[in-house]
């Protein structure tokens, strides 16, 4: 499940539920696919404004590589857990996005933070010869996109 925060084109949030495949042989949530789980929501946020992290309607067609990405981890999430994915855009440049992830088990309780991720994007054109160039963010997607207000938590 995902939905846009009503009227707030900087927040976006998605469950989904820990399969079997995500975990380890301890029976947790193996760390790389907390990565996953943050392109997951990352994606749904862009299909949520009508786009993609892959955009070919553009002459050169556009991309959203990622140039940083990181995640602090602070419990763990296991099989069949119900996860809240909530990403809120907390930097952006005329080339790049920043993005915050907070990871929230929702089932079973108590619900609690487990994770908080980052992840920075640049809009890159596809040139010919296959080569990739920062580029400006398209004025049509770039006025879609606010920075969320602040929470008053500070990165780390």
């Amino acid at each position: 499940m995902c939905k846009l925060i009503p009227d707030v084109p900087s927040e976006f949030t998605a469950t989904r539920r820990v399969e079997f495949s995500d975990t380890d042989l301890a029976g947790i949530v193996h760390f790389s696919n907390f990565f996953k789980y943050m392109e997951t929501v990352e994606h749904a946020f862009w299909r949520s404004l009508g786009g993609s992290v892959v955009m070919p309607q553009f002459d050169p067609p556009l991309g959203l590589p990622r140039v940083h990405a990181s995640c602090d981890f602070r419990k763990p999430l296991r099989f069949e857990d119900l996860v809240e994915l909530r990403l809120r855009v907390t930097e952006k440049r005329a080339r790049t996005l920043s993005y915050e992830i907070r990871f929230r088990r929702l089932e079973p309780g108590p619900v609690e933070e487990v994770a908080v991720g980052r992840l920075t994007v640049v809009c890159v054109a596809k040139r010919a010869d296959g080569t990739m160039q920062a580029v400006p963010f398209p004025a049509e997607l770039a006025d879609r996109i606010e920075v969320a207000v602040s929470e008053g938590i500070p990165p780390t």
